[in-house]
């Protein structure tokens, strides 16, 4: 059975990629490799995870390049980092760039597996309550949403939208992940484009008009995102 959890990893030593692949495959993750930092977070732009293994040396951009990108972006995706270096420095320079945890190499695979179980499990008890981005504020249990104070009223639909921008704030949502996930359609005969769009309108009307700071924006060619950015 394939598992709902994907993991990415980022690793340019071919053997130490394929081991960490197999491994958690056998574990029933659903895992995509890749071997350089470029390849890494054009990944990470363009499709969903729920963790990633992330190497810190690699071609192209490093391991803590894309990671304090992704927290600049305001993305909360679990990062294990791996680095074969292990000063003090090292370590606490992984940390403030906003890794999660830190893990040297070489390690035992069982380590690294009991680290992304743990990982997944703060994540998974961190998905409740409410959700907030700048002065935008959603309450998951009540349904409700605010902005600046001021009740937002959405229909179920746009609620679905935009609690699912929000748990994947700061990072590319494609319509393809909007198909899957919001609408849970993924094997519909007819494209669903057109009506993702017009939802995405209605949304942004409601969330950004009458804001200077703008969060929802169309990616074009990708998708959506939701950040802050001033107009």
């Amino acid at each position: 059975m394939v598992s709902s959890v994907r993991i990415l990893v980022v690793e340019d030593e071919p053997k130490v990629a394929k081991a960490v692949r197999e491994g958690l495959e056998r574990e029933s993750y659903t895992v995509t490799v890749c071997h350089t930092g470029e390849d890494g977070f054009f990944l990470l732009s363009t499709e969903t995870f729920d963790l990633v293994v992330l190497d810190v040396m690699l071609p192209g951009r490093s391991g803590i390049e894309i990671l304090e990108t992704l927290r600049r972006q305001g993305s909360q995706l679990p990062v294990l980092l791996l680095t074969a270096r292990d000063t003090v420095e090292d370590r606490v320079a992984g940390l403030d760039a906003g890794a999660d945890d830190y893990l040297v190499k070489p390690f035992a695979f069982a380590e690294l597996l009991a680290r992304i179980r743990a990982l997944l499990r703060r994540a998974k008890t961190e998905i409740v309550g409410t959700l907030r981005l700048v002065d935008l504020e959603m309450d998951v249990l009540s349904r409700t949403v605010k902005r600046g104070g001021a009740p937002i009223d959405l229909t179920a639909r746009e609620f679905e939208l935009l609690e699912y921008l929000l748990r994947h704030q700061g990072e590319a949502v494609s319509r393809d992940m909007l198909v899957r996930d919001v609408w849970k359609e993924p094997l519909r005969p007819t494209p669903l484009d057109n009506v993702i769009d017009v939802h995405m309108v209605r949304l942004r009307r409601k969330v950004d008009e009458g804001f200077e700071t703008k969060l929802v924006h169309t990616l074009r060619g990708v998708g959506f995102t939701l950040r802050a950015e001033t107009a």
